[in-house]
């Protein structure tokens, strides 16, 4: 299926297996319109039914497995719908919150995004995917921590699974790391100017890229994605 991955006593099973398999139904390590087996995912992590079936729940409940009765536990094809409209929603949360931040953050929030942007720019000279894409989240949750708002983040997390799968196929050649990373600093330049009009407009631009790549990707992986 995929790599093997450990489990710990850090955090619940189910919790590490649903973001395991999220991984790899994001990277499309699991293919859109695979079949995922119960028993052959309790046995890739060595773990009883239960917390698979529970994972199983959770992906679906993000949009990335379908349960069939009678036929099992498939992995979604992509939706252009779904796609669309979570960057829909994203967009309406992270303006917001890039507009409060423009005039509220601190210089220790500032120098923890300038950081991210420098591993960012190594990941993608590593052509290392999964890291970037990371790291890329990992720049929107700052921007939501520095202004005392986790919790927009997490809404973002739960309603954006459709859109990672997008954007993991788009970073060869329709979205570029680089041009990713050049709309991140952007945004920054605007938050450090404590320009909230800017900040928005560069936040835009940047999760409005989605609409003009979902094409050409869907194009070149028609078998990956529902029908119109």
């Amino acid at each position: 299926m995929s790599i093997a991955y450990t489990i710990t006593t850090s955090e619940p099973v189910n919790q590490q297996i649903y973001r395991y398999l999220r991984r790899d139904i994001v990277t499309c390590a699991i293919r859109p319109g695979s079949l995922l087996s119960e028993k052959e995912v309790s046995a890739r992590f060595n773990v009883s039914r239960q917390p698979v079936r529970e994972a199983f729940i959770k992906l679906a409940e993000a949009g990335l497995v379908q349960v069939l009765p009678q036929r099992g536990t498939f992995v979604r094809k992509i939706s252009a719908r779904r796609v669309a409209d979570g960057r829909f929603i994203r967009e309406a949360v992270e303006v917001s919150v890039v507009r409060r931040a423009a005039q509220e953050i601190e210089p220790a929030a500032l120098m923890a995004l300038d950081h991210n942007i420098q591993l960012q720019k190594l990941a993608a000279e590593r052509h290392d995917s999964q890291a970037f894409l990371s790291l890329d989240d990992e720049f929107h949750r700052l921007i939501a921590e520095s202004i005392n708002c986790a919790l927009a983040w997490e809404t973002v997390e739960n309603i954006k699974a459709a859109m990672d799968r997008v954007r993991f196929l788009t970073l060869s050649e329709v979205s570029p790391p680089e041009s990713l990373i050049e709309q991140h600093e952007e945004i920054l330049a605007a938050l450090k100017a404590h320009d909230a009009d800017a900040a928005e407009a560069a936040m835009r631009r940047h999760l409005q890229e989605m609409i003009f790549s979902i094409t050409p990707v869907a194009e070149r992986n028609s078998e990956w994605f529902e029908s119109p």
